[in-house]
Parts: C-alpha cells; sequence; structure tokens
C-alpha cells in the first residue's frame, strides 16, 4: 500500500518505516508541522495515501510546556484528519497511535480495552482528548485507535528508564540513579510494535482501540541483572527518592487477548535479544 506515516523520524517511527518497507508498501513521510494547517493538507493533498499511521506527537510525560501536548497532540491530529477527510478517495484505513497512559494508575492488572480511562498527567490527558476528538471523523474516515504499553529499542531517548540503563552499562558508568526497582512493567521490543501496527492496518475494525502488549512485565531490578549478565558490569543503583511515586501501582501490563484475536500472535524477541540490540547500537 501506499503509506503516509506522520513522525517518521521519531524513535518509532524511523523503526516503523524500516518495518513496512521490508513488506513492501511504500513510505512518504508527513514533513509539514502538524499545527500547519494549510502545509498538512497541502501534503496529505500530495501524497494521496491508501493508509496511514499516525505517530507523531509530545511522548515525554515530563516535557515543561504543558499547552504543547494539546496543540500538537489534539489540534495537530485535528489538522491532519480534516486534510484526509477532504480528500477525494479517503485512506483504506487510519491508525491513531494513542497511549496506555490513558488507563492511569490502574489497580487491576492484566487492564483490557474496556477499563475506564483515567489519565493523571497531560500527556496521557492529550492523548485521550486526542481519541475522543478523532472519533468525531468515524463517519467520514475508517480510524483504529492503538494505545502501546512500554516498549523500547535503539534510538529511544534517555530520558526514558530502559535506554537510561542501557547507555549507562554501555558506557561501564560507576552508578545510577532510579526511582522504585520492584514495580513491574512491560518493556516491549519497537519490533513487535511495529509488526502489530502492520497488521492492524490490514485486519482492524474501525473504530475500535487495541491495546499493544504483551501481557508481561517484568521488574527494573530484572533488567539491571540482565545487563549485567550481558555486558559483565556491575552498576552500582542509588535510589533517588524525588524518582519514587507514593501512590506507584506495583504492577502495570495489558491483556493481549483482543490483539491476537484480530491479528493473531505477534512473536516478540526476548528482552535479553532487546537488551543486546540496543548495547550494540549502543
Amino acid at each position: 500500500m501506499k503509506l503516509l506515516v506522520t513522525g517518521g523520524h521519531g524513535f518509532t517511527g524511523r523503526h516503523f518505516i524500516k518495518a513496512a518497507r521490508d513488506h513492501g508498501h511504500e513510505v512518504t513521510t508527513l514533513q509539514a508541522d502538524l499545527k500547519d494547517r494549510e502545509a498538512v493538507h497541502q501534503q496529505v493533498c500530495e501524497a494521496a495515501p491508501e493508509a496511514v499511521v499516525h505517530l507523531a506527537a509530545i511522548s515525554f510525560v515530563g516535557h515543561a510546556d504543558a499547552s504543547a501536548f494539546y496543540n500538537v497532540n489534539v489540534i495537530g491530529t485535528l489538522n491532519l484528519l480534516d486534510a484526509l477527510a477532504a480528500l477525494a478517495q479517503p485512506p483504506r484505513s487510519i491508525l491513531i497511535a494513542s497511549s496506555a497512559n490513558v488507563y492511569g494508575n490502574c489497580e487491576q492488572s492484566p487492564i483490557t480495552e474496556e477499563q475506564p480511562p483515567a489519565p493523571v498527567n497531560h500527556y496521557a490527558m492529550s492523548k485521550l482528548a486526542m481519541e475522543y476528538m478523532a472519533r468525531t471523523y468515524l463517519d467520514r474516515l475508517p480510524l483504529l485507535f492503538v494505545r502501546p504499553f512500554n516498549y523500547t529499542g535503539p534510538g529511544q531517548a534517555e530520558s526514558f528508564v530502559i535506554p537510561k540503563l542501557v547507555s549507562h552499562f554501555a558506557q561501564r558508568a560507576e552508578a545510577v540513579e532510579l526511582g522504585n526497582l520492584d514495580v513491574e512493567r512491560e518493556f516491549n521490543d519497537v519490533r513487535f510494535v511495529c509488526e502489530a501496527y502492520l497488521r492492524l492496518l490490514l485486519k482492524a475494525m474501525p473504530g475500535e482501540v487495541y491495546n499493544i502488549c504483551s501481557g508481561k512485565p517484568v521488574t527494573l531490578r530484572s533488567v539491571i541483572e540482565l545487563l549485567g549478565q550481558i555486558t559483565g558490569h556491575q552498576l552500582q543503583v542509588n535510589v533517588n527518592p524525588a524518582f519514587v511515586r507514593s501512590n506507584e501501582i506495583h504492577r502495570l501490563c495489558g491483556s493481549p487477548t483482543k490483539l491476537i484475536d484480530t491479528i493473531g500472535a505477534v512473536s516478540s524477541p526476548a528482552l535479553v535479544d532487546t537488551l543486546r540490540w540496543m548495547l550494540a547500537e549502543n
């Protein structure tokens, strides 16, 4: 298919474009600033895509400018959808990347798509607002929504915990500061996420939400142990109270049942293989 990808220069975008081309798709990336309505309309018209994967967003939860989350994640998406709706031939499938952050601090895991959203920060709130806004286009556009749980791989910013740890081990640093080491989270491989996205473009039902997850959480402590085994380096870990949340949820993972029922099982590299890949690219 002719795919239009937003956020093509970002962490996920770079890996997704490679995966899409490996599958034989023709990929165009949107270069326009999503906030520039006219530029977005012009480039979407020129691309005339058969499918769209919308990855562009401000994704770092700690981003300093709260309004930027809404300007990019909500209004930017609005501009994109307006442009797609104006095409003479609408795309056959449009994937909108939201986030599992919209679920907030759930007491129960694994989390299914039926779990009511309860966002607790501006990033998650903007993603949920984006989802609701986009639903107003379902009478005109075949939208599907994905809520990925944590995933990682080469090229992810070191503001995220796994790349931060990989960098410290690669540099054979003496110590690192972290928060709670015993929380359990999914740390899936970006290649698993890209494969799921590609299959959903072909098989998802418009209007549906899909968790992108494995349902297999691990502790940060076990990630540190794995990195130590791979590198032969021992890193001193100091728990910084500033990084420990008072209401930290111990175990957080998603239910992949709906995803598997829709696209079949997606093989995901073992965490040790993901970490080796990241170390080799560091």
